[in-house]
């Protein structure tokens, strides 16, 4: 008789949190994090990701992590799609034995999850549906893929298309961290979700050194001049050819602000649009390194001061999962302009938490100049915004996830493997030959963010 039929309290099924990187992207950053709690919270978890071994995450990790060999660059955005999945499917073979639940953040992952569960345990009962699938793994033993959607692409190629709808469909369960998500897999892909909201760290983001912020606004050349910050790069999502823009209204209005671009990483080549964007400036009179600057990647122990330094976010995005930026800024007091997205209206009230605004430069604006010319407004936006920030700690995150680790476990057959000890923080063992586990890492990370 198993532990469950017995009324017996089953102890914690390991988890494998997988992502397809490790650099700053938004999945990765929502990963490492959710790692960081649940392992502070005694669960059994370990992260694995695609990446060099030796040169580790783009930050510190307080959780045991095992990052696999990623492939060599490859010219085409299929070709890497392709070869890191299979990478990743290598990898994984390893670890399924004893994480019998793997939590996959992207379309790579999920993809290589389920390859390596379909080739040990056989055919699924079907997916996405919170029940296991047919068959069982060695030992009559199953594995339980689940998959959070942070958003979907839009690819153009029909092989991405089709990798990304199986990516939806294929896993045993799928969670989504806003309701808008949930309607969207259901309405386009049949597809049921949970949500389970993103966290902030609050109390790191509130604690920016006030001197390093007084610093990084000079770097920014904004020493005596108004500072607006973007962060995710320059990419068609970020909305960041409204923005520029918008920038150029506010300089024919009178107005000299800066306009600071923090991160920029991405698997895909946005390449020929930031190329139009930055050729765009002249025309729009602005210059570059002057009225808008890049920064690229920053220290991640800079972040929390970038959002100190400023005066405004500007997140005019087209598409968002949920908006990482927008709590970590919160939590900065930094007071907020974001596009009128369905996913904002979810934990924010327009024009009491933040201004929104239709993706349109006019409109965009004039929500940075009213946040930069009222003292008031931006006031009761950064008081605000905190609010808002402190209902969304990672520990209620983790706990959520937990929750439904547990509902997972008991769908396994068979009697599931007891937790594996967690690894104190200054060790954790690796698990294969290919595979580098550690906990920590360089202490100054790059990070170049784009949020999910």
């Amino acid at each position: 008789m198993s532990a469950a039929a017995a009324g017996v309290a089953q102890p914690p099924v390991p988890v494998g949190l997988v992502t397809y990187s490790v650099k700053p992207r938004g999945g990765v950053v929502h990963t490492l994090a959710l790692a960081e709690a649940l392992h502070q919270a005694g669960y059994p978890v370990r992260v694995v990701a695609l990446g060099d071994p030796g040169a580790g995450f783009f930050r510190p990790v307080r959780a045991p992590f095992t990052i696999i060999p990623a492939p060599p660059a490859l010219p085409t955005l299929e070709q890497r799609v392709f070869a890191s999945v299979s990478a990743l499917a290598e990898g994984l073979g390893a670890l399924m034995g004893d994480y019998p639940i793997l939590h996959t953040q992207d379309c790579i992952s999920a993809r290589a999850a389920c390859q390596v569960r379909d080739r040990t345990g056989g055919p699924r009962a079907g997916g996405a549906t919170g029940g296991p699938r047919a068959g069982g793994a060695t030992g009559g033993r199953e594995e339980v893929i689940i998959r959070t959607v942070h958003h979907v692409d839009d690819f153009t190629s029909r092989s991405l298309i089709d990798c990304q709808r199986q990516a939806i469909l294929e896993p045993d369960r799928i969670l989504v961290v806003s309701e808008h998500w949930r309607g969207i897999l259901r309405r386009e892909y049949g597809t049921a979700a949970e949500v389970v909201h993103n966290g902030v760290d609050v109390a790191r983001f509130a604690a920016a050194d006030r001197a390093l912020a007084a610093a990084l606004r000079r770097r920014a050349g904004a020493a005596d001049r108004q500072l607006i910050l973007a962060v995710g790069g320059i990419e068609p999502r970020k909305g960041s050819d409204t923005l520029v823009k918008a920038v150029a209204s506010l300089r024919r209005s009178g107005r000299r602000p800066v306009l600071a671009v923090l991160g920029g990483h991405s698997f895909q080549d946005y390449r020929d649009y930031r190329e139009r964007v930055l050729a765009s400036l002249p025309g729009l009179g602005l210059r570059l390194d002057d009225d808008v600057v890049l920064l690229g990647t920053v220290a991640d122990t800079e972040l929390p001061a970038w959002y100190a330094a400023a005066d405004v976010l500007a997140f005019p995005s087209t598409k968002e999962g949920w908006g990482l930026a927008v709590l970590e800024a919160m939590s900065a007091g930094l007071p907020v302009v974001a596009s009128d997205l369905a996913v904002f209206r979810e934990y924010l009230r327009p024009g009491r938490d933040a201004l929104l605004v239709p993706v349109d430069a006019s409109a965009l604006a004039a929500a940075l100049a009213a946040v930069l010319d009222d003292r008031p407004l931006a006031g009761r936006l950064r008081s605000a915004g905190r609010k808002v920030a402190a209902r969304y700690p990672w520990a209620r995150s983790a706990a959520e996830h937990q929750a439904i680790y547990a509902a997972a476990g008991r769908a396994l057959s068979g009697r599931a493997p007891t937790a594996t000890p967690v690894p104190p923080l200054t060790a954790a063992k690796p698990l294969g030959p290919e595979s580098a586990g550690q906990v920590g890492g360089a202490a100054q990370r790059r990070v170049s963010r784009s949020s999910e």
